[in-house]
């Protein structure tokens, strides 16, 4: 899977639950919520004030090496 800013957080957890402390590092605690998971990466880093660029980076890079 490769991740972009439009990709909604729901389907990267699904893909691969080891991105969970991406989500926390960035404030996101709630992602157990039906509307957190329903966000796209980048409304959700609009919100938590964190650059989306950097987290698809994180992102794409930590599930390349699953």
């Amino acid at each position: 899977m490769t991740v972009t800013k439009d990709t909604l957080i729901g389907e990267i957890l699904r893909e691969d639950q080891s991105t969970a402390p991406f989500f926390f590092e960035m404030g996101m605690h709630c992602l157990g919520c039906p509307s957190s998971t329903m966000e796209s990466l980048e409304e959700a880093c609009m919100v938590h004030g964190v650059s989306v660029d950097e987290l698809v980076g994180k992102l794409n890079s930590h599930m390349a090496k699953q």
